[in-house]
This record gives C-alpha cells, structure tokens and sequence, in this order.
C-alpha cells in the first residue's frame, strides 16, 4: 500500500472516530478531514463541540490519543501527524501556553528562581519546551509523574 493510500485510510478513520465521538456525546457531526502532506487534521465543526472538548480539554485530547494510534496502526514508523481540533480550541489553546510560557520565564528571570507550571499534557510541554528554547534566556525541563508531570521554568547559570 503506497503512501496516499495509506494516508487516506488514516484520514477516513480518522474522521469516522471524531463523527461517531461527537454523535455520541451529541456535540454535532460536521467533521472536516483535511491532508496536507503526512499531516491530517479532523476538525469538528458546530456550535454544540463543548462536549466534545471537555473539561480542562479531557475529551478532545483523548479522541486525539486514539487517532494517533490509528496513524500508528497504518503507518508503524511515525510518519504522519494527526491532530484532532473543534471550536479552535488548539489555537485557542496554543495562545493561553504562549501567555503561560511568556509569563513563567519573565518571572523566572525577574526572581532568579524556578517557576513551576501546573501539570500539562504531554504535547503541551513539549511546545512550551519549544516556545521558551527558542527564546534563549531560559531553560525548561520536566519533573514529576504522569499525571502531574509539569515543566519548571529556569534562569540558566551564568
């Protein structure tokens, strides 16, 4: 199977879990599966998707869990990301941990102290590690166990 195909077979699985999660919980069904390259995102559309993100992002994040491992099935190497979104709530939430992550390294540079943040999903670290790496003035690492495990926002030793 060549690589489209497997990227339409991800795609089409994709979008029939996040229509049938959202049928279920009777938050809508307007589902837009889009590809662009090996990236695929399945967004849920209307004006009812609150249950479908849930509280604190809980649904939307594991709906996102099990269309990573329908990639994983298909494509065992890791290829393609799949990212599952409704109401913009990725965006949204990518502003808030932008914010979270600004505010952190100013206070860690300010106070000359760490900062811990509340814990976070794994791929929420990972772009606040990213967000601050790329300012440069601070250092970020990882403490603690799922599900607590949150990132420390450091001022780095002169």
């Amino acid at each position: 199977m060549g690589t489209d195909e497997i990227g339409q077979r991800i795609a089409d699985e994709v979008g029939l879990l996040v229509g049938r999660v959202a049928v279920a919980i009777d938050a809508g069904e307007e589902v837009e599966v889009t590809r662009r390259g090996t990236r695929i995102t399945a967004t849920l559309n209307g004006d009812a998707v609150a249950p479908f993100i849930g509280r604190h992002g809980h649904v939307i994040d594991a709906v996102q869990h099990l269309a990573t491992r329908i990639a994983a099935k298909h494509a065992p190497g890791g290829d393609w990301v799949v990212t599952v979104d409704a109401g913009d709530y990725r965006t949204r939430r990518e502003s808030i941990l932008e914010r979270i992550a600004d505010e952190a390294a100013e206070r860690a540079l300010r106070t000359e102290q760490p900062v811990a943040l509340d814990p976070m999903t794994a791929s929420e670290r990972r772009f606040v590690h990213e967000r601050l790496r790329d300012r440069g003035d601070v250092g970020t690492h990882s403490e603690g166990d799922e599900p607590d495990r949150h990132l420390v926002v450091t001022r780095p030793v002169a």
